[in-house]
């Protein structure tokens, strides 16, 4: 199920500079983090959808590469957008 129109909003008012910023790297992350949790909720009750968690493994790959260059951009930035997501790393 994607994301709500009203969640993706939020999300984007939140970690964006605008309402209307949604390329910016901490917003891209923030929306791909919302959604990785939610696929996760729904491997718990249907744990054979291979084609789903295939997905699934491509967003987590593509947030890391989008972490990987808040990194090098802006450390602090990437500090602060992982204790608001709640990231480990």
């Amino acid at each position: 199920m994607p994301l709500t129109k009203e969640k993706r909003e939020e999300l984007i008012k939140t970690y964006g500079k605008s309402e209307k910023d949604t390329g910016t790297t901490a917003v891209q992350i923030a929306l791909l983090t919302e959604r990785i949790n939610q696929l996760t909720g729904h491997f718990h009750t249907n744990p054979k959808d291979h084609l789903s968690r295939r997905g699934l493994l491509k967003m987590v790959g593509k947030r890391r590469k989008l972490l990987d260059y808040l990194i090098r951009e802006d450390l602090e930035g990437y500090r602060s957008l992982i204790q608001k997501l709640g990231i480990r790393r």
